[in-house]
């Protein structure tokens, strides 16, 4: 697994775990990576530090270098408010159900047919026990969670 620091389009800085470097660069061609924060698909990676471990860092010493972090320092700017957060969703949901299918509890299936070339390609969307969820990343199969329960569709 690899954390990346990413930035929107509209300045929105975040972070997201990949199962790969090229997990990353397939799902973002693909525009499956989107700012939580206001929805855009428009995301690089952002300038981060490595995270080197020294011997000096195991130590109980406290550090003399007190210039903040660049996750601190983005800490310090306004986090959104809990009706910027819902509209966000609100808009990623519209943008989900509107471009893509909804395939309900048979997603592992489909997305797994969809990835091996059973199935025509198609953004799809719907639901997941978390093994199988496991077993598609582990599989390669581009997947990520939804921050919403999708809409049960009825006959």
């Amino acid at each position: 697994m690899i954390r990346y620091t990413l930035k929107c389009a509209e300045g929105h800085q975040f972070e997201s775990w990949f199962r790969s470097a090229d997990a990353f660069e397939t799902l973002q061609a693909s525009g499956q990576v989107s700012c939580p924060i206001c929805g855009s698909t428009s995301v690089d990676k952002a300038i981060m530090a490595p995270r080197v471990s020294t011997s000096r860092d195991r130590t109980d010493e406290p550090s003399q270098d007190n210039t903040p972090t660049q996750p601190a320092a983005a800490a310090m700017t306004t986090p959104p408010t809990p009706e910027q957060i819902e509209q966000a969703v609100a808009k990623l949901r519209a943008e989900v159900e509107a471009n893509s299918d909804y395939v309900g509890v048979e997603f592992a299936t489909e997305a797994r047919k969809i990835h091996e070339g059973e199935a025509p390609a198609r953004a799809i969307y719907g639901e997941a026990k978390l093994d199988d969820a496991k077993a598609l990343i582990e599989e390669g199969v581009p997947v990520l969670p939804l921050p919403f329960t999708p809409k049960r569709k009825m006959n």
